[in-house]
């Protein structure tokens, strides 16, 4: 199967090579409990493989695999997390029935409006589920409270990576059940049961957890889950330590086309480019099949609404990747320039800039257009539906630039990709104010 050429495991070592595969290792691991019940003798071997797995065996009644991530982590790096173990989902499948329970949104760094409840949020605010289970067996958090019969987790494993590191030159797949590193984030109750965050809901417990030092893809743990443990719903805790299967490949990218946006999520985007951006999927050649099965378009079909299509990072990344951002000015600088270049006299902007660099960036460029909802729009949509909005707009446009390294320019992107849009008008990015040699992101290919 062709691949996306230079990609790795995962977006952010795409964009940055070797050392991302370093950070990505080197995250600390999540907090832990005394261990739980040990597993029978010979259960489980140090450094299995998911490639060991048994021949496909009766179903019986399904099992539930709930999942959660490092809390700082944003809203796009966990849709990247959500590829990850759908893959592992598809291999427990070929032996057992499984179901992924989708993690509930909510407290994410970058949600910050006030007085907007958002906690809780089931992923058919964002995304359409008939989509997602035409990839993987799917439920959200409240029908799993209904089948499973109460809130209640049988197995906890949080991930973590292995004390003692690795060495670079001798990276292999291995997986074993280790003290845990850090302190717990979880407590026992009266009851003895573990209390923790659970995506808001306070009156769900854990009845076992544990550690799992983990150095692989995602699948490596397959046999711990079909193998190690009899318990019916098992959640992985810290799973953007699991790397991708096979990134870039066939099953990567029909798990990503199958995360279609809610449907009323894109009506709004869409009405937005219309009204204000004069451009229709029609006229730009954006056609959208609402079965992603069925959607196949060659790269370079779709032209675009007559407009540039900007996200520029601002916040955290003015001092976290300082030498990837440029000043207000240098983007604005930038900006124009593509504008002439490619004859477009709209820009759209995506950004997470305080109200005294939006004000500004307005004074700098008049022609900036910018979805900003009213109150009752974000009480409804929430900060990750507008999030989404701007996204969609972003990828319909004639050209696209974005912020380096940032998994929100990222999922842009491969959106750009699943429309058609010819890589040179998608992978584009800005530079630091101080780079020599800006070098543009990879160019991918989409695999079907």
């Amino acid at each position: 199967i062709p691949a996306r050429t230079g990609a790795s495991h995962c977006p952010e070592m795409a964009a940055r090579g070797p050392g991302r595969l370093l950070l990505l290792l080197g995250l600390a691991a999540a907090l832990c409990p005394p261990r739980a019940a040990q597993p029978p003798p010979g259960a489980f071997q140090a450094g299995h493989g998911a490639a060991s797995l048994p021949a496909a065996a009766a179903a019986g009644r399904r099992r539930y695999l709930l999942y959660d991530v490092n809390p700082p982590e944003g809203f796009n790096l966990r849709r990247d997390v959500y590829i990850r173990v759908a893959s592992l989902i598809k291999t427990l499948l070929k032996s057992e029935a499984w179901v992924l329970v989708l993690p509930p949104w909510g407290r994410l760094y970058h949600w910050q409006s006030p007085d907007i409840h958002q906690v809780r949020i089931p992923w058919s605010e964002f995304f359409d589920l008939p989509s997602l289970n035409q990839n993987i067996p799917v439920i959200e958090y409240e029908q799993f409270l209904a089948e499973s019969g109460g809130p209640f987790i049988d197995q906890v494993y949080v991930l973590q990576s292995y004390a003692e590191g690795w060495k670079e030159g001798t990276w292999e797949e291995k997986i074993d059940e280790r003290p845990c590193i850090d302190q717990l984030m979880y407590s026992k109750d009266k009851h003895e049961y573990y209390r923790g965050w659970f995506w808001g809901y306070e009156e769900t417990r854990g009845l076992n957890v544990s550690c799992l030092s983990v150095q692989g893809s995602a699948s490596i743990i397959a046999p711990v889950l079909l193998k190690n443990t009899s318990a019916r719903s098992v959640m992985l805790d810290r799973a953007e330590n699991l790397l991708h299967d096979h990134y870039g490949g066939r099953d990567y990218w029909n798990t990503r086309r199958s995360m279609v946006f809610a449907k009323h999520l894109r009506v709004v985007g869409d009405e937005f480019r219309r009204k204000y951006l004069h451009s229709t999927d029609e006229a730009d050649r954006t056609d959208y099949n609402e079965d992603w099965t069925q959607m196949k378009v060659k790269l370079g079909t779709a032209v675009g609404g007559p407009y540039l299509g900007v996200h520029l990072r601002r916040k955290d990344f003015i001092w976290g990747h300082r030498e990837d951002v440029p000043s207000l000015h240098g983007a604005v600088k930038k900006i124009r320039s593509l504008m002439e270049k490619h004859k477009l006299k709209r820009v759209f902007i995506a950004t997470d800039a305080i109200v005294e660099e939006t004000e500004e960036l307005k004074k700098l460029l008049p022609e900036m257009v910018r979805f900003e909802p009213t109150w009752e729009e974000l009480e409804l949509y929430k900060d990750g539906g507008i999030a989404i909005i701007d996204q969609w707009i972003c990828a319909h446009a004639r050209y696209f630039t974005g912020t380096s390294v940032s998994t929100f320019s990222f999922r842009i992107h491969e959106e750009r990709e699943i429309l058609g849009f010819d890589p040179r008008t998608t992978y584009n990015r800005f530079c630091g104010e101080k780079e020599r040699n800006c070098e543009q992101p990879t160019h991918w290919k989409i695999v079907y």
